[in-house]
């Protein structure tokens, strides 16, 4: 059987609030608001306009937005500038940029086994 990443793409946009967990193989952006947990194979993006509270699980996080509550990457957690975020982060790698504002504890260094497995498909 082979293993396929799915190489969807999902938006929650600017106006749209969605309450609940979700769970996802592919990439997701995030410029509205979540309120609950996150979990991704792929690659989770919040935008400037995005803001989520809750738990987020992911392969690699970028976040220009608000986050409140745990992040946990497999690879690369990027922070940009206009970041606020009040989490627990356990993290491979992290990049903070200048101008981001980071409130909480922070475990990096070693990879996390956090992600969702990969899924069979066949």
């Amino acid at each position: 059987m082979a293993i396929m990443e799915s190489q969807v793409r999902n938006l929650i946009g600017t106006g749209t609030t969605i309450k609940g967990d979700i769970e996802s193989n592919g990439d997701i952006r995030i410029d509205g608001r979540l309120i609950g947990s996150l979990k991704s194979n792929g690659k989770v993006v919040i935008g400037q306009t995005g803001v989520m509270e809750g738990d987020l699980t992911c392969k690699q996080a970028e976040v220009s937005g608000v986050v409140k509550g745990n992040i946990n990457t497999e690879e690369l957690t990027a922070l940009k500038a206009t970041s606020k975020v009040e989490v627990d982060l356990n993290t491979k790698q992290l990049l903070i940029e200048v101008g981001a504002q980071f409130t909480g504890k922070c475990t990096m260094g070693q990879q996390s086994t956090v992600a969702m497995p990969k899924q069979k498909i066949g």
